[in-house]
């Protein structure tokens, strides 16, 4: 039994050594492994591993060789099965078989092999071992910290991501000014090269391979001649947007376009400013958009005029083989908006020919292939929107589409038979970093996840950016800020969205006051080098809505005030004000203090102030309107009971009295709630010293029960304790004495005087019998004693429930 114990100890000894070199060891001790690939490799592929050795630099510290020919020791070997060095490589290279856009990652004691089998499925392995040594895809563009590390394997064996299931999948660059524009204006010098190469690596890092560029007062292949060869290099799938056919933009046609852009008119000039499109783009890959729509994105003419389009269409397709030859280009038609009429019309494009499907704007679906439909051979494609411009708002500033909201409608799509083409308007880029990384993940694999299980997705992405402690918190608020944003965007909030007699709108602010605070509460908790990309992904969109929502319910209570005569209406403006004031604080913090200024500029999106559908009045916010009570007077308040009570903050009274050299102040933020209100000096005689409170009551009530809330005030004067009197006008007055057994006797220390004095306040009540009147009936108190600090009213009449706070305020309005 011993000999038995000894051997199997010695196996296991043994057996550690052996399990702890069953890794490929990516860094060991600092130092990376060698990258081999071939000097013939694509340049696309190439530029992947050069993005790859700077990746593992920022994790070790050192950056790797790259060499052509395999070498002795740790290597990562990385090509395509056309390649010498994959194919010479010896592993099973059957699963790339009749593959597009997979990747093999195999792992072995001494050597990771990245097999792809296509240019791009390399460049997506290349991308995935930077996601395996913990660089995020978002370092670069939400500036998420890449954790040092000596020491980095992979357990031994075979990977891949598969196949992707929608064939082109990538975002457009949409809205993109003053944000986008102006920031790569400053960064880059334009929406250029420089800039684009930063897009397309982050599509490729995401397993995106298309692309429609910003198009607003840019043309993408005119701007800079490197943009068109920068994409083909990369591996990006270049398009133009649905209404700028023929690889050309709109401002294309407004730089050299000649005559009118009317095909009825000008047939000539468009199809000779249209040849050149697709010669200058013969040698990139583009996916050709065919169609027209008027010139402005907007309908070419108010009839659907079929046999026009279909002239059209077929005019382009005649270019587009003159140009290319029997190599040809795919192409796309858009059916966006007006355009889907003329399919209902019956219009049809040959069978190569991509049907382009479009949401409504705002996240759902207007129309899909039936089973007849989706026999068509060129297939289907889907246009989505997280940012758009156009009615009834804008929706620029915010991420605001519900991530479970997305998931179902992208899921619907992809059911039926839309696979060829996904492209996601995502405006400025930024802020909308996890609708990105959503959508292009759900194009790779639709059904990895389902309605209980997209939360995974969530918190993974949220893992990837802030690590595996922060991310199931992360999680949560990212989940709940785009279900809040998702309520109404700010561009069409305001300050009557919410009924604020029904409490609608303290619930939602109350909402987002919990959600920033707990944002806040775990962005202390983050080392300092993950507060910029956390402000960027999960902090600022939370701030920046609960204080807009903030500010417009001050306004809706402003408002309200002042329809009352309310002097509080003043209190309100000015919150309003401040608000206001504290958008462009965040907003300003987000582009001059995120990563040293880095962002400059990107958060700068008009969302305050919209007059019509666009801001049409400037792109400079505007503050909403509110109104003030100049000179108003204390007082005068007149209150109704609400579910069998009447509630209210002493400071609202109906009128006072006070003897020469006294008057009655109010202590702000006394009390538990509003504030407490006293006669003062409290040196001075209380002599003719009152204060009355105006309410009605049910018709018929004869009876009340009268809680009077006091601040803890001990008996300081009058040893045997304050008093107070107490009526209704027309009726007979009680007196109280309310702190007569606050003492440290024994029979009192603590059942009444610890108990009153560690909560703050006396509670009295006393049962007054209501004198009969149509009228509205007056309560009037009479300090006796000085100090006597008035809190809170409740008269019951019949439907008071205890509470800590004593309930909120009833009805009032101002009456004097």
């Amino acid at each position: 039994m011993k000999n038995s114990k000894k051997l199997i100890a010695l196996v296991c000894a043994l057996a550690l050594p052996m399990l702890a070199m069953a890794q490929f060891k990516v860094i060991d001790g600092g130092v990376p492994a060698t990258i081999c690939l071939s000097a013939k490799a694509d340049v696309g592929v190439r530029m992947a591993v050069e993005s790859l050795a700077a990746d593992i630099e920022m994790v070790c510290g050192t950056r790797p060789e790259i060499v052509d020919q395999p070498t002795g020791g740790r290597q990562i070997v990385v090509g395509t099965i056309a390649d010498g060095l994959i194919a010479q490589s010896g592993i099973d290279l059957a699963q790339l078989k009749d593959s597009t856009e997979k990747h093999l990652m195999v792992a072995e004691a001494e050597r990771l092999v990245i097999a792809g089998a296509d240019k791009r499925g390399a460049i997506y392995g290349v991308y995935a071992l930077s996601q395996k040594i913990g660089v995020s895809p978002w370092t670069w563009w939400a500036d998420v910290p890449v954790e040092r590390q000596s020491d980095v394997s992979l357990a031994l064996g075979t990977t891949t991501d598969g196949c992707p299931a929608v064939k082109y999948r990538g975002i457009f660059l949409n809205d993109e000014w003053p944000c986008l524009g102006d920031w790569a204006t400053e960064k880059f010098g334009g929406l250029n090269s420089k800039f684009y190469r930063h897009v397309f690596e982050l599509i490729l890092r995401l397993r995106g391979n298309f692309m429609w560029p910003a198009m607003w007062n840019s043309a993408f292949f005119d701007d800079d001649p490197l943009n068109g060869q920068l994409a083909t290099d990369m591996g990006i799938v270049m398009g133009t947007s649905h209404h700028e056919p023929m690889d050309l933009a709109q401002k294309d046609w407004h730089r050299r376009g000649k005559g009118a852009w009317n095909y009825n008119t000008n047939k000539k000039g468009l199809d000779a400013f249209w040849k050149t499109g697709i010669e200058r783009s013969r040698n990139w890959e583009t996916l050709v958009t065919i169609g027209m729509r008027g010139d402005g994105d907007e309908a070419m003419e108010e009839s659907t005029n079929v046999k026009l389009m279909e002239k059209i269409v077929a005019s382009q397709r005649k270019i587009i083989n003159q140009v290319m030859g029997k190599k040809g280009k795919p192409q796309v038609w858009a059916l966006y908006k007006e355009v889907q009429d003329y399919y209902d019309a019956g219009m049809r494009v040959p069978d190569d020919v991509i049907m382009l499907l479009c949401d409504d704007n705002w996240g759902n679906v207007r129309r899909l292939p039936n089973a007849e439909e989706r026999k068509h051979p060129g297939g289907w494609g889907m246009y989505y929107h997280v940012d758009y411009v156009g009615a009834p708002r804008n929706t620029k500033w915010l991420n605001v589409t519900p991530i479970i909201g997305m998931w179902e409608q992208l899921t619907l799509t992809y059911d039926y038979g839309v696979d060829k083409l996904w492209v996601l308007n995502v405006g400025d880029l930024k802020p909308m970093e996890y609708p990105i990384t959503l959508f292009l993940d759900m194009a790779w694999q639709p059904h990895q996840y389902d309605q209980q299980t997209l939360h995974q997705h969530t918190r993974a992405f949220c893992a990837q950016q802030f690590g595996e402690a922060n991310a199931d918190e992360a999680a949560r608020l990212l989940d709940l800020q785009c279900k809040y944003a998702g309520r109404v965007t700010a561009e069409m909030l305001d300050s009557k969205t919410y009924n604020l007699d029904a409490g609608e709108w303290h619930q939602v602010v109350g909402d987002y006051a919990k959600l920033e605070a707990e944002a806040l509460r775990q962005f202390i908790t983050l080392r300092p080098e993950q507060r910029d990309a956390y402000k960027q992904l999960i902090l600022f969109p939370i701030q920046a809505l609960a204080n807009v929502y903030e500010m417009y319910y001050a306004q809706a209570m402003n408002q309200k005030l002042f329809a009352q005569g309310n002097p509080e209406a003043n209190f309100w403006a000015d919150e309003v004000k401040r608000c206001f004031d504290r958008d462009a604080e965040l907003c300003a913090d987000y582009n001059n203090n995120i990563a040293g200024g880095k962002w400059h500029g990107m958060m700068t999106q008009k969302h305050i102030g919209y007059k019509t559908w666009n801001d049409d009045f400037g792109p400079v916010d505007v503050m909403p309107e509110v109104n003030r009570i100049e000179g108003a007077t204390a007082g005068g308040y007149e209150f109704e009971p609400k579910n069998g009570v009447v509630v209210i903050e002493a400071e609202h009274f109906y009128q006072t009295a006070a003897a020469s050299g006294t008057q009655w102040t109010v202590y702000p933020t006394m009390g538990r709630t509003l504030s407490g209100i006293a006669l003062t000096p409290y040196t001075a005689p209380t002599d003719g010293a009152q204060i009355s409170y105006k309410m009605k009551l049910p018709e018929g009530q004869k009876a009340v029960s009268v809680y009077v809330i006091l601040k803890s005030t001990l008996a300081f004067q009058r040893i045997e304790g304050h008093r107070f009197g107490i009526k209704f006008a027309g009726g007979d007055e009680k007196i109280v004495n309310f702190n007569e057994n606050l003492n440290e006797k024994p029979e009192n220390i603590y059942n009444i005087f610890y108990p009153t004095v560690a909560r703050r306040i006396i509670e009295t009540k006393v049962d007054l019998d209501v004198p009969q009147s149509s009228e509205a009936h007056e309560l009037v108190i009479r300090p006796i004693e000085p100090g006597t600090v008035i809190e809170k009213i409740v008269v019951d009449c019949g439907g008071y429930e205890p509470s800590y706070l004593y309930g909120a305020e009833t009805p009032n309005k101002k009456v004097k």
